[in-house]
């Protein structure tokens, strides 16, 4: 099973762990709260671990324009 993080505004692929450097972070990331956990953890088809953060185009993007914050996809 690997990891593979991906932008939750534009859905671009930030980066993928391997199975053997995934085991030690998919302990961490199940320490997260369970409300939040379904919000940023999903699992793909292919059965990897989907974590949803951001990228630092949008993150920079949010930046700029904090108004974007208010809107539920600002990304067309």
């Amino acid at each position: 099973m690997a990891i593979r993080y991906t932008c939750r505004h534009c859905e671009t692929e930030i980066g993928t762990l391997p199975f053997e450097s995934a085991k030690e972070t998919v302990l961490q990331l199940q320490k997260m709260d369970e409300g939040k956990e379904e919000r940023f953890l999903t699992y793909d088809r292919d059965g990897a671990l989907m974590v949803r953060c951001i990228c630092e185009q949008c993150e920079q993007s949010l930046r700029s324009f904090p108004d974007y914050y208010t809107l539920n996809k600002w990304l067309q």
